[in-house]
């Protein structure tokens, strides 16, 4: 998996960066020692590679617990879609690039959400 595929976040540098983000970005909450995290992390990165434009972030609950309180985050993995710097909502869906494709499309049409 290519960790360099992710741009992490922390509270001071979240809102901003992801503001500034245009297309498509997926935020996911993840811990270090979560199992399921690694495995959305790397159907991610090759996800991404078919789609260059895409935009990973990461957050570490471990590190930034304000910021899982923040997004109700109260399981492991959490994704949360942003299309043009805006918040979206939460992604929720298999881990396989069939379902990814789909949720990512119903998803990203809807408008823009209040952040959490």
């Amino acid at each position: 998996m290519n960790q360099q595929a992710f741009t992490v976040l922390d509270q001071f540098s979240f809102h901003h960066l992801l503001a500034e983000t245009s297309g498509l970005a997926i935020v996911i909450f993840s811990g270090p020692a979560c199992g399921s995290c690694k495995a959305w992390k790397q159907l991610l990165s090759e996800y991404r590679r078919q789609h260059p434009a895409l935009g990973l972030f990461e957050v570490d609950v471990e590190r930034d617990q304000g910021l899982a309180a923040e997004f109700s985050v109260f399981h492991l993995p959490a994704l949360f879609l942003y299309r043009d710097g805006h918040y979206h909502g939460a992604l929720s869906c298999e881990a396989t690039t069939t379902a990814l494709n789909e949720a990512l499309e119903a998803l990203s049409k809807q408008p823009p959400q209040e952040i959490p």
